[in-house]
């Protein structure tokens, strides 16, 4: 045979053996990657175990969880965990999880230290138990402080400290305290087995002595054998805990909460109409956990758009507003509805008619993709208006920069400590959004903003972060404002910004922001965009 019909014969063998290693290689890659899928899928629904649940599964629940085999059994058992927890089961709403991501969020929020705030002792309490009902002693900086009679009297000086007191706690009792301890002076509270963890002349000879100390000449020392943590008894008070007791409350409080709700049945059927009543729909995301994001829906319905009645010289006028967010599948995930009553007395009506009205709810999403409808119907006049768009819930990885919608406002402000959730409420701010995005020169640009993922230094226990805020009309440079994470009070992992701008000495016409956060330990960045119209 000649070499061109060896060489001939050989191309033919290889063209027929190809195909078939390509597509056993092919068939092996998928299935890699299902693997892969699968295993990652695996390891998100156990994540939610450890993080978002850890503090209220109990352990009869978690050991039938190990006990799965498949994703679609562990994805019907997290739906049937928050069922049985669910305490109004006739309502789409399920009041005991949104409460539970709420407290989260408002853990991460307020609490982050060198870790997120839903790991502190103050985040673990908090999610359990909700608010406290009073602080009644907090001490943000440490220092002089004087001992009240239950704890020895005296005058010592003490760490950074909070003192909580809820009137009840189920399974625990009543006027239970709970004391956070800041001894690394780090921003990281630690939940104290005694009162004296506050001391920092706890360990100093001679100094911090309590009054029965100094009125008995004892050595501070003594302090060790007596009850309720090294205080040494106390003036006027002969009946206290002992350690004991303490160590029983603190169990007591580690331990998952009984389930109360059992009832699994909710029924939804709703129809959505189809109209011409004009508003505005705007959806933000918030990272809570990595597997539940906070996501505000806000409707804008301009006043001059309602029809008004007069009454008893006001005018007044309503709208109903209805939603529903489904899957992809169709499967129904949550419903919202609500009724906006607006009211104006007749001389400041025309003023009034200038102006817009918010209505907003705000639902935890799981990362991925929904479909959102809203309905509003003016009740005075019977027309409707209806919108529809898709809603791409983003994933917040563990680890690496990530941030949450940047919010254009048309109001920003603060809140009391004592309100937690509710409309428009984010962490410590009252943050009103702009959906139009549309300010006169007059009015004021309001932007939030969170961070997620920052890298914190061992030594400083703070991030180190570079934040650029960037205004632009038509590509050209307006406004630059840099700022460093240290300038910025609240610098942790988690990073709140928020800015106002006065629009005075803007142009009429569209502009573009961008805030970049460059992260100094890492180099990683983030950038968030957006647009407004100044009229």
């Amino acid at each position: 045979m000649s070499r061109r019909a060896i060489a001939l014969t050989i191309s033919l063998f290889l063209l027929s053996v190809f195909p078939a290693v390509a597509q056993r290689n092919e068939k092996q890659s998928k299935q890699q990657q299902r693997s892969r899928q699968a295993e990652e899928s695996g390891k998100a629904l156990k994540r939610i175990l450890d993080e978002d649940l850890l503090y209220i599964i109990t352990d009869e629940e978690r050991a039938a969880f190990n006990r799965l085999q498949t994703d679609e059994e562990r994805e019907s058992f997290l739906e049937n965990f928050w069922l049985r927890r669910d305490p109004y089961p006739d309502t789409p709403e399920n009041e005991y999880k949104d409460e539970h991501y709420a407290r989260i969020a408002y853990a991460n929020d307020k609490f982050a230290s060198g870790i997120p705030g839903w790991k502190t002792d103050r985040g673990r309490i908090y999610i359990t138990f909700g608010p406290p009902d009073s602080i009644d002693e907090s001490m943000p900086t440490g220092g002089t402080y004087y001992r009240p009679f239950d704890e020895g009297g005296g005058v010592t000086s003490v760490f950074p400290f909070e003192k909580w007191r809820y009137r009840y706690i189920e399974g625990i009792g009543q006027e239970v305290i709970f004391e956070f301890v800041d001894s690394s002076m780090s921003g990281e509270y630690r939940l104290a087995m005694t009162p004296s963890e506050k001391d920092a002349l706890l360990h100093v000879p001679g100094a911090g002595l309590t009054e029965y100390e100094m009125l008995y000449g004892i050595d501070k020392a003594e302090r060790w054998n007596r009850d309720y943590a090294t205080l040494g008894p106390g003036l006027g008070a002969p009946t206290r805990r002992n350690q004991f007791d303490m160590l029983e409350q603190h169990v007591k409080a580690f331990t998952p909460p009984a389930v109360k709700f059992k009832d699994l049945e909710t029924v939804v059927s709703t129809k959505l109409s189809f109209n011409l009543f004009p508003f505005k729909v705007r959806a933000d995301f918030i990272k809570v956990t990595e597997s539940q994001v906070l996501t505000p829906i806000t409707v804008e319905i301009a006043n001059k758009d309602f029809t008004f009645k007069e009454e008893g010289g006001i005018q007044r006028a309503f709208a109903e507003v209805y939603g529903e967010i489904r899957d992809l599948n169709g499967r129904f995930v949550r419903r919202f509805e609500n009724l906006m009553t607006q009211d104006s007395p007749q001389s400041l009506f025309r003023q009034f008619l200038e102006g817009r009205s918010l209505y907003q709810t705000s639902v935890f999403l799981e990362p991925g993709r929904y479909k959102l409808d809203v309905v509003v119907k003016d009740r005075n006049s019977g027309n409707m208006g209806t919108f529809q768009r898709a809603l791409i819930v983003p994933r917040y990885q563990e680890t690496g920069l990530a941030s949450s919608s940047l919010i254009l406002a048309s109001r920003i402000e603060n809140v009391p400590s004592r309100v937690v959730g509710g409309p428009f409420i984010l962490g410590d701010k009252k943050v009103m959004p702009n959906v139009r995005e549309e300010y006169r020169r007059q009015d004021d640009l309001n932007v939030w903003w969170q961070i997620y993922g920052l890298k914190v230094d061992e030594a400083t226990h703070k991030p180190s972060a570079t934040i650029e805020t960037l205004i632009t009309r038509n590509g050209q440079e307006v406004r630059k404002i840099v700022e460093e994470s240290a300038d910025l009070s609240g610098a942790a992992q988690q990073m709140t910004i928020t800015k106002t701008l006065p629009l005075a000495e803007f142009e009429p016409g569209n502009y573009a922001i961008q805030v970049r956060v460059t992260d100094n330990l890492t180099k990683d960045q983030q950038v968030s965009q957006g647009k407004f119209v100044v009229r």
